[in-house]
């Protein structure tokens, strides 16, 4: 019998899809290649990586109470124990995948390999499965550049790191993406001696500058060594340790290295040329409606792009449900997006950098505040970072805020430029004090400064006062 719909992978755009569409009574068969649900999301990125921050937090927290007085010494970290605390919460947030929940909304989950070998089927374990509709949630694989030396010396991904229960005593991460700088700061806080080496000349590449340049400072603060415009010619080994090679002549010596150079789309071996499903190296091409070159097959997730982020999948998961079940012809639409890199301070965006405003040639200005005035991270002794917002028009086409709690901070701005309300709509809304959210307001109060003290206004205040009783 003919599959309603047929998903292939198991992670976040997969699971919402195929379990909404099982309850709405479709016949859906889901797929997934590994033996256990939840994508990389759960098993490897998201969910292990923030449970490792905890902890590095807390022996951050706990050294500054040593350089306080607060603590009269510092206690042995063990890492081993971090790990467990890892795999704990990953056993926990696993529950909510079990496969038998998918199968109590009458959902057909199966373990193994997806081929497709034509338009309307693919094969699973040497039975072919049929469907109306097929969804390809496939997601993404780490990027291994081709440096010499590599394979042979050894590495680590986020597919692996997680499974190791020795802190490595120097530990030098090749990239300064999301990925790279949030473990590196853990493994750092956990007591690694740390590294990072990047080929941009600033981390996080994608993010408003001043804010990378803030992290950066943070990390070198703490101790992680941050090498920018760093191009690596190759890798060796002597032992247990590695020597990473600058094309600069420069080493970087080490015992550990990971590997957090980016992500590629995981689209080979799903025999997508069968199914004539157009695809290249960036993914899975899809219209604003998730549809590939054959519109009866749809792509969501990081196998398609353009924003590879575990929210973005289930935002892309919820556009093609519309238009699988209800034949709704909806469109994704990526301008307010929020991204959030898990660093202490975080750091936070949401719309157009200053950059791409200037490339669409859209005139804005600047509004700027400084986390140190916000009286709450002063009473938090959490000074670093600050908020940047472009306003044109009266309103917010992008957004940065780096500091504590800037992860929740930004979906306030994201609300507001989802709604196109005006910057001082923002301003006008009662903050609570002292909260950390009190930055959004003083950042849009702060384009003000200079309105209030010009010699016009002033003139107009000091007539009005005398001219009407």
């Amino acid at each position: 019998m003919k599959q309603d719909l047929v998903v292939i992978g198991g992670g976040p755009g997969g699971l919402v899809v195929a379990s909404v569409a099982a309850q709405l009574g479709l016949r859906v068969t889901l797929v997934e290649q590994s033996d256990r649900l939840g994508g990389d999301c759960l098993h490897t990125g998201c969910v292990p990586s923030k449970s490792l921050i905890a902890m590095s937090r807390i022996a951050h927290a706990t050294r500054h109470g040593v350089a306080t007085g607060l603590l009269s010494s510092m206690p042995d970290i063990d890492f081993a124990s971090a790990i467990a605390h890892v795999d704990r919460v990953i056993g926990k947030i696993q529950l909510h995948d079990d496969p038998e929940r998918f199968r109590s909304y009458g959902c057909d989950v199966r373990f193994g390999k997806a081929v497709f070998t034509g338009e309307r089927e693919v094969v699973v374990d040497e039975e072919i499965i049929r469907g109306r509709r097929f969804l390809i949630a496939t997601g993404s694989q780490p990027s291994i550049p081709p440096i010499p030396g590599l394979d042979e010396a050894g590495y680590d991904t986020n597919e692996t790191i997680f499974q190791r229960r020795k802190l490595p005593a120097r530990l030098a991460v090749i990239g300064g993406g999301p990925i790279g700088v949030e473990l590196a700061q853990a493994f750092a806080r956990l007591g690694s001696e740390v590294t990072i080496v990047e080929m941009a000349d600033q981390l996080l590449g994608r993010m408003d500058h001043k804010a990378a340049e803030t992290l950066w400072e943070v990390l070198e603060a703490e101790g992680v060594h941050v090498r920018l415009s760093a191009a690596i010619a190759s890798v060796r080994r002597a032992g247990d340790a590695r020597q990473i090679v600058l094309e600069s002549g420069e080493t970087v010596e080490c015992d550990r290295i990971l590997v957090a150079a980016g992500r590629r789309p995981a689209v080979n071996g799903l025999g997508l040329d069968a199914a004539g499903v157009e695809y290249d190296r960036r993914g899975i091409r899809v219209d604003n409606r998730l549809r590939t070159s054959r519109r009866h097959i749809y792509a969501v997730g990081d196998v398609c792009g353009p924003l590879q982020f575990t929210h973005v999948a289930e935002y892309q998961a919820g556009v093609a449900l519309a238009n699988i079940a209800f034949r709704m012809p909806k469109k994704t639409d990526y301008r307010v997006v929020p991204v959030v890199v898990y660093t202490d301070p975080e750091v936070a965006a949401v719309g157009l950098t200053e950059q791409q405003a200037g490339d669409k040639g859209i005139r804005y200005e600047v509004a700027e505040f400084p986390m140190a005035d916000i009286d709450r991270a002063i009473a938090d002794d959490a000074p670093a970072g600050h908020a940047r917002f472009l306003l044109s028009k009266g309103r917010i086409i992008g957004a940065s805020i780096v500091g504590a709690h800037a992860g929740e901070l930004i979906h306030e701005v994201a609300l507001a430029m989802q709604l196109g309300a005006k910057a001082k709509q923002l301003s006008e809304l009662v903050h609570a004090y002292p909260t950390y959210a009190q930055l959004n307001r003083r950042t849009i109060n702060s384009t003000y400064a200079g309105l209030l003290q010009s010699r016009k206004v002033r003139l107009l205040v000091w007539l009005l006062n005398r001219l009407i009783p």
